[in-house]
């Protein structure tokens, strides 16, 4: 048996009470006591909840001998029930029949408005009956007892089709009573233990996403962790998160979902009611997505109940982050929705110092930046173009035609590289807010910016109209993957040749335009047991997307280095 919690009666208290009422019945009840109170210590033996209740209907149903037993939880409205756990019916039965009971009608309804004590002989002559669903099994004999936890109702426990065609009888009621009590007790116990486990899951979920926001990683995977943290820890069929989109309304920026969603990017319009008021720093409670009139997304369609809470954070909405549960799935507990509110405040909080921190330490790079473009420019330039001058000079007064053609080709690659040490100062003094003309410039933005550490710079070629035909979302992820692909290769190829190809061309598998990257490589390869952490950004940014990423063979002889190839719809 368990202990009593504070507020909850002593349970050798509670069951003496109880049982009190055996004395001087007959030997056939006392005959069961001793069975009575072993299934008292077996109700009370563990502390998950749904566990607890799976075991009180096995109990109840071996102490009173019925071929079924179930107990509807009672939701907050007290007018339904949130949850149906039921000993005797198969798996394959449950899917027959479908739906669980609601408890808004029949029989079960009646017991909801009317908590007490109820036997039939046959339920299917009671008023109040509401018949049962085709698939369902015949159930006669009936014995309802309500369980309440500290006072208040819980649910009922509900039995049925005593063995042997019997009915239940005064024995019977008086030991599911009885077991009621106790079962009340462990009830009472496992909410206490699984409302503790559900703070403690939800301040560990916080504090991953405190963690992934400082870091100061990608801030992609940063919210994509905070999606995934809300998706989990409220037991949700999605976790998204939309941040303001430039156009106004909230743009779907992460994505957590068990199944490939094409949902990155949308913006939701500020016309939504919505998104108005997440954006006024309200929260949306909805009980069905797929139905409500304000959810005006045909996102929203897959959804039953849903959170959709403002990440808010000193008076300033920097975004939302929604919880959709499945249709048919229960409704969000009002302990979820609390430990749900205070997660999006500190997930709020967490983002708007990871903020902060980024435009420190971007202007400290800004700062540098323009340190280096003034030495490259005052120094390194100048130096080069004296030298340039010095040789031209020694070429002229050369009489070896071998020596001239020698310096002439110095000159001209003292040129070329004076060229692109200025197409490197225009990148590092280019600021954060100055829009890039297209996806081209872009690209040739980040080769240049490679060439300096590589200490060449990577070849490319453009095939197709890549400005005109791939998107401002697409074109925003490819950049990150040749990003991507390009310090891989500087840190981990040892490459010597680089070729960088956009094809904005390509028909992708299921016959859809799409644009592919492909940057290859004449390096040692992938290790085996490396490090794959890179590849698998790359990979989800494409699946995101709806496209795909994957390694080949390099440049090198015998396919020898890698090529890395992403690839998304148009």
């Amino acid at each position: 048996m368990t202990a009593a919690t504070p507020d909850s009666p002593d349970p050798l208290v509670a069951a003496t009470e109880a049982t009190r009422t055996l004395q001087g019945l007959s030997t056939e009840l006392t005959a069961r006591v001793p069975q009575l109170l072993e299934a008292m210590r077996s109700v009370g033996t563990g502390l998950e909840l749904h566990t607890t209740l799976d075991r009180i209907c096995e109990t109840a149903a071996e102490l009173a001998g019925a071929r079924y037993a179930a107990i509807g939880v009672v939701d907050e409205e007290g007018k339904g029930l949130s949850d149906f756990v039921t000993y005797g019916v198969g798996d394959d039965v449950a899917r027959r029949i479908g739906h669980r009971p609601d408890g808004h009608a029949g029989l079960l309804g009646a017991l909801i408005r009317e908590p007490r004590t109820i036997r039939l002989a046959d339920l299917s002559t009671d008023p109040r009956s509401a018949g049962f669903p085709p698939g369902h099994p015949v159930m006669r004999t009936f014995l309802g007892v309500p369980i309440r936890v500290q006072g208040e109702i819980f649910g009922n426990l509900y039995l049925a089709e005593k063995r042997g065609g019997e009915q239940f009888n005064d024995y019977d009621e008086h030991m599911v009573r009885v077991l009621a009590t106790e079962a009340g007790i462990a009830i009472g116990n496992a909410r206490l233990y699984e409302a503790a486990r559900q703070r403690e899951r939800w301040i560990d979920g916080s504090v991953a996403v405190t963690t992934a926001l400082l870091s100061g990683g990608d801030a992609d995977d940063a919210l994509a962790v905070v999606a995934e943290q809300a998706r989990r820890l409220a037991d949700a069929d999605a976790g998204i998160v939309l941040l303001p989109a430039e156009e106004g309304g909230l743009e779907i920026v992460a994505v957590s979902s068990p199944r490939p969603t094409k949902s990155l990017g949308v913006v939701i319009p500020p016309e939504s009611q919505v998104v108005e008021l997440l954006l006024e720093g309200e929260a949306v409670f909805v009980q069905d997505a797929s139905t409500d009139p304000r959810m005006i997304s045909r996102l929203t369609s897959p959804y039953g109940p849903s959170m959709l809470l403002p990440l808010q954070s000193g008076g300033r909405v920097l975004g939302a982050l929604a919880m959709p549960r499945a249709r048919g799935a229960r409704p969000f507990s009002e302990a979820e929705r609390t430990l749900a509110t205070q997660f999006a405040s500190q997930a709020a909080l967490a983002l708007m110092m990871a903020e902060a921190q980024r435009d420190r330490e971007r202007l400290a790079v800004f700062e540098d930046r323009d340190r280096i473009a003034r030495d490259l420019h005052d120094l390194v330039i100048q130096r080069l173009f004296a030298t340039g001058m010095m040789l031209e000079s020694a070429q002229r007064k050369a009489v070896v035609p071998a020596v001239q053609e020698g310096v002439g080709k110095a000159v001209d690659e003292l040129d070329v590289t004076i060229q692109e040490i200025r197409t490197a100062i225009f990148a590092l003094q280019q600021g954060p807010a100055e829009a890039p003309s297209g996806l081209r410039t872009r690209v040739l933005r980040e080769i240049n910016m490679a060439a300096v550490p590589l200490g060449f710079k990577p070849a490319h070629r453009f095939l197709g109209a890549v400005d005109a035909t791939v998107g401002e979302l697409t074109g925003k992820n490819l950049i990150a993957a040749l990003r991507e692909a390009l310090s891989n290769a500087f840190r981990h190829a040892g490459a010597g040749r680089i070729e960088v190809v956009v094809d904005a061309t390509v028909t992708l598998p299921d016959g859809s335009p799409g644009v592919r990257l492909t940057v290859a490589d004449d390096g040692v390869g992938l290790p085996e047991g490396g490090r794959r952490s890179g590849l698998r950004n790359l990979a989800r940014r494409a699946e995101a997307l709806g496209g795909a990423s994957w390694c080949g063979p390099g440049l090198a002889e015998d396919g020898g280095g890698t090529s890395v190839v992403w690839e998304a719809p148009l």
